[in-house]
């Protein structure tokens, strides 16, 4: 199983937290094959938000999530 990952941002309520305020209003940059493409997309799409401190762009480790004893 190849370890997928989800890059994904929204607004939050607090820039130190992951609380999204619009779960509708999501921004899914994408599905990656390994950590390298999606923190380079993650890389990208926080980039173009710098100056916006409520926009937060997050890396999942699906891979994680769908076998969490595979590590």
């Amino acid at each position: 199983m190849s370890k997928l990952h989800l890059v994904f941002g929204g607004r939050v309520s607090d820039p130190q937290g992951l609380d999204f305020t619009d779960l509708s209003a999501l921004d899914v940059v994408g599905l990656f094959p390994d950590y390298n493409s999606a923190e380079k997309a993650w890389r990208a799409a926080a980039q173009r938000t710098v100056d916006d401190a409520e926009m937060k762009y997050v890396v999942v480790h699906l891979h994680r999530l769908l076998q969490p004893d595979a590590g």
